[in-house]
C-alpha cells in the first residue's frame, strides 16, 4: 500500500442503491447533485464520484446529458476531483454505464472489478408504500439479477478510456476482485498507483466485519505491495465504523448518501456535507490530516481538472 500522511475523503453524492421513498435528502435533480457535491467538497471530500438521475422520479440515468450540467457547475464553483460512474445501475448495459466518462474524459471513473449477486430487495420490507412504482420492481429485480462486469466488459472500458488519460476507482466487493484487477495488472492493461476501493456490506459482497476489512487490505498488500492506494466505503450502518478501521491502518475513506442515508443511528443524512463533516472530524480526532483535491491528485498521479471534456 502506499503510503501517505493525508487522508482522501471521497463522497459518493447520489448513486442508484437508495430511491427517493427512502429519504427526501437524496440529491434527484442537476442542481441538487451539484450543490451536493460542492458542499461535501468545501466540508473537506477530495473526490466526489457521481452518479445521474432523471429529475421527474429519480431514477437512475446515465446519458451524457444527464451529467455535463451538474459537472460543468462542480469543476466551475470547487477544485474537487470529479469521478464519474461506469457502474451506473445494475439494470444497464456495459456500454450505456460507459457512456459519460467515454465522451466527458474525466480525471477518474470507477469501474466494478468482476460481476456478482447486488442484492437490494431486503430493503422493500422497511417501506409499505413508494413515491413512484419503479422503485418497487427496481428492488425487487435484483432477487433475480446479476450485476454484469465480466472480463470482456472491463477489458472494454479500460480499453475505450486508454486515449482519454482517466485513470480508474477500481471497486472490489469481494476478494475476488482483487485477483481480477491483479489479473489486469499482470497484463499491463492497468498501471500503479492503483486506486483500490474495497466495498464492504453490500448483499452479494464481503461482509463488514473488521476481519473482512482486515482480509482485504492482507490480500491486496500480498498482491499490489506499494502499487496501490487503499479506500474504503462501508455501506449502511457499517460506514463510520469501517472507515475508521481503516483509516487507524492507513486507509482513505469514502462517504455519502449512496453508501448510506444516515448520519447517526435512526438519523437522517440531512446532506453529503453532514457525513463528510463527521468523518472529517473522526479522522481529525485520530491525528489525521486531510487531502486536499490537489494533494489526491498527485498521489493517485491524475491527469488536472483542465484536461477534462466539460
Amino acid at each position: 500500500m502506499t503510503g501517505s500522511n493525508k487522508v482522501i475523503i471521497s463522497c459518493a453524492v447520489t448513486g442508484s442503491i437508495h430511491t427517493p421513498t427512502m429519504t427526501p435528502y437524496l440529491p434527484i435533480t442537476s442542481t441538487e447533485i451539484a450543490n451536493a457535491a460542492t458542499g461535501a467538497i468545501d466540508a473537506g471530500a477530495a473526490i466526489v464520484h457521481l452518479h445521474a438521475r432523471h429529475p421527474d422520479d429519480g431514477r437512475p440515468d446515465q446519458t451524457v446529458g444527464a451529467f455535463r450540467p451538474f459537472i460543468e457547475h462542480i469543476k466551475a464553483h470547487t477544485d474537487g476531483i470529479i469521478n464519474l460512474t461506469t457502474g451506473g445501475a445494475p439494470t444497464m448495459s456495459v456500454e450505456e454505464r460507459l457512456q459519460p466518462a467515454l465522451h466527458l474524459k474525466p480525471e477518474i471513473a470507477s469501474l466494478n472489478m468482476g460481476s456478482m449477486n447486488f442484492g437490494l430487495f431486503p430493503m422493500l420490507n422497511r417501506y409499505k408504500e413508494f413515491k413512484h412504482e419503479w422503485e418497487r420492481h427496481y428492488l425487487e429485480g435484483t432477487r433475480d439479477l446479476v450485476f454484469r462486469n465480466t472480463f470482456k466488459d472491463i477489458e472494454y472500458v479500460l480499453s475505450s478510456c486508454t486515449g482519454n488519460d482517466t485513470r480508474f476507482e477500481f471497486e472490489c466487493y469481494d476478494t475476488a476482485h482483487l485477483y481480477n484487477l491483479a489479473h489486469f495488472l499482470d497484463r499491463k492493461l492497468v498501471t500503479p498507483p492503483l486506486f483500490v476501493q474495497t466495498v464492504f456490506g453490500i448483499l452479494g459482497g464481503i461482509g463488514s466485519h473488521a476481519d473482512d476489512v482486515a482480509h482485504m487490505k492482507r490480500t491486496a498488500d500480498r498482491l499490489f505491495g506499494s502499487n496501490y492506494v487503499w479506500s474504503v466505503l462501508g455501506a449502511g450502518r457499517a460506514q463510520m465504523p469501517v472507515a475508521s478501521i481503516a483509516a487507524a491502518q492507513g486507509g482513505n475513506v469514502r462517504v455519502g448518501i449512496e453508501d448510506s442515508i444516515w448520519n447517526g443511528p435512526g438519523q437522517l443524512a440531512k446532506a453529503n456535507s453532514d457525513q463528510v463533516r463527521r468523518v472529517r472530524q473522526i479522522l481529525e480526532g485520530m491525528g489525521l490530516a486531510i487531502a486536499t483535491p490537489d494533494e489526491a491528485r498527485t498521489l493517485l498521479h491524475l491527469k488536472g481538472r483542465n484536461n477534462v471534456a466539460f
